[in-house]
């Protein structure tokens, strides 16, 4: 048999053969609606491919990009890896060091960024010794890059007027992104996807086990491009000839139900943060959910109630969905099977919400309990979730040592439990790491800030229950004896030195608990405040 390699082109060259005249729809930073179809996105990537080159960009470069999901980024997405260059995603809700060292870490050398981000860029370019090249992404006559000199991308992309441009041959294990962890413990780990990994997941994620789409789909990713790739829809998308519609930065609930209902979408998906502002508006409004039928949740649990308020009040179906950046990211969709019909609607309703989704074709996965050995599948024994595939990562990147273990087998850092159905269920976490709004928090990382401030002996940090941003961090602290140490001071203390979304809901003064061997006890700290933002 022929063996072509599996190379992110493939699929903007099918999409633009089968499916030309599907409709990609973008909202922009400017606040326009941009419209063209599979045809156009394949013309203007290859104008910006021969504008990338005519930058310098070569083999193995990195190019980073700091942008919302717009029809530009999407361009990138093919364009860069396209030049067997890796783009390198960089999130924006890092703050500003962790930005830099991303940067600095990929040695990107060109950086791409939205309007949006140029306070940041404007903030951090004098400290960057990398990039050398900076791309506005504006229309031409919105151009001010402020105190940055930078270039206008579509004066980069209209001054190659010849679309030809003949692919070169690609080595489908070489790098394609670079998506970088958000940084819980230390540093950001990168994350280099190659082309067979992401062209194998973008197959594999669009089958009915799991998002199952198809050509009647009309497919809105409210998970960000940033962020492994918007779970990988940019890809999903052209293979299974959907149109796609991209929302900017413009994810509040307003702004979701209009351009959902005005371009009949389907299909989408996000962390919980967003549908709860999506249903909040229309509970306000009155306002339908228009066409759409499925929306996939990760990031973080599914509240039951959001799950239930969709299907009892709109009829649209919630679908679970865990995954890592080092999974590329898709780990197992909550999607129903035979089996679990059988048992009635009730029982598809409570697995499939209650349980993170079941096992898919291209992930292995297995629980390993403390002793070394690998846990009943009876759906109670619990472990440590590992998993392996030819999505997940080997090693971090320009790491020496394996991430992976002589087998293949990745220890994601999670405690779950799988059962005879294949349906796996995160009970814990390994870590101590605060998930709001579907990004991630280092409770450790904020501890360490907060003990320097005067007054401060112990400075515990954990996650509770929040009614919107479905968990949120809490300080505690326990004076040196005799110190006036304050609520507000401690704020202050905190607020130039963290990113804002880092900032505790709440400061206490209490004894803090420790363990036998010295550490904080997080579990009851965790059980005396979980309440303690209910309301």
């Amino acid at each position: 048999m022929q063996t072509t390699p599996l190379v992110i082109t493939s699929i903007l060259n099918f999409a633009e053969a089968a499916h030309p005249r599907v409709e990609i729809v973008s909202r922009t930073v400017e606040g326009r609606i941009q419209r063209y179809d599979y045809a156009g996105l394949a013309a203007r990537t290859r104008r910006l491919a021969r504008a990338l080159q005519a930058l310098g960009v070569k083999s193995g470069d990195r190019v980073a990009s700091l942008a919302w999901n717009t029809h530009r980024h999407l361009e990138l997405f093919y364009a860069v890896p396209g030049l067997r260059a890796v783009l390198n995603t960089v999130n924006p809700r890092l703050f500003d060091d962790q930005i830099l060292y991303v940067l600095e870490h990929a040695q990107s050398g060109v950086l791409f960024y939205d309007r949006s981000f140029q306070p940041v860029v404007e903030r951090l370019a004098d400290r960057m010794t990398t990039v050398k090249t900076f791309v506005l992404m504006a229309d031409e006559d919105s151009h001010d890059p402020g105190t940055v000199s930078a270039l206008n991308y579509e004066a980069l992309v209209g001054a190659e007027s010849d679309a030809a441009f003949a692919w070169p041959v690609i080595d489908e294990n070489a790098g394609a992104f670079l998506c970088y962890t958000s940084g819980t413990t230390g540093d950001p780990k990168g994350v280099l996807y190659s082309h067979r990994a992401v062209v194998l997941h973008g197959m594999a994620a669009g089958l009915s086990s799991a998002f199952g789409l198809t050509a009647f789909d009309v497919v809105m990713p409210c998970s960000s491009l940033y962020h492994a790739t918007a779970w990988g829809l940019p890809f999903i998308c052209p293979i299974n000839g959907c149109k796609m519609v991209l929302p900017a930065e413009k994810m509040d609930g307003a702004s979701l139900q209009e351009l959902m209902s005005n371009e009949g979408v389907t299909f989408s998906g996000g962390v919980p943060t967003i549908w709860t502002m999506y249903l909040a508006h229309l509970a306000q409004t009155g306002g339908s959910v228009g066409s759409l039928k499925r929306i996939i949740i990760g990031g973080s649990a599914v509240p039951r109630a959001m799950a239930q308020t969709f299907k009892t009040k709109h009829g649209v179906q919630v679908l679970q969905i865990w995954g890592m950046t080092e999974t590329c990211p898709l780990g197992v969709v909550a999607t129903p099977t035979p089996a679990l019909a059988a048992g009635g609607e009730d029982h598809v309703d409570e697995v499939i919400w209650t349980r993170q989704g079941r096992l898919q074709f291209g992930i292995e996965l297995k629980i390993v309990q403390d002793d070394g050995t690998e846990a009943p599948r009876d759906g109670e024994t619990s472990g440590a979730l590992m998993v392996r595939g030819p999505w997940t990562i080997q090693r971090y990147y320009r790491k020496d040592a394996d991430a992976a273990d002589a087998e293949g087998w990745f220890d994601t850092g999670d405690i779950a439990t799988l059962d005879a159905d294949g349906f796996m269920r995160i009970t814990d976490r390994a870590k101590d790491v605060i998930k709001t709004g579907g990004e991630w928090i280092s409770s450790i990382d904020l501890e360490n800030i907060a003990v320097a401030c005067p007054g401060v002996k112990i400075a515990a940090v954990f996650g509770v229950p929040h009614p919107k941003w479905e968990e949120r961090p809490l300080l505690v602290i326990e004076p040196h004896e005799g110190a006036a140490v304050t609520k507000d001071a401690v704020l202050a203390f905190l607020e130039p030195r963290i990113v804002k979304w880092w900032t505790p809901d709440d400061v206490l003064f209490d004894a803090v608990p420790l363990t036998a061997t010295g550490k904080i006890d997080k579990k009851v700290l965790r059980e005396k405040y979980r309440g303690h933002l209910a309301g």
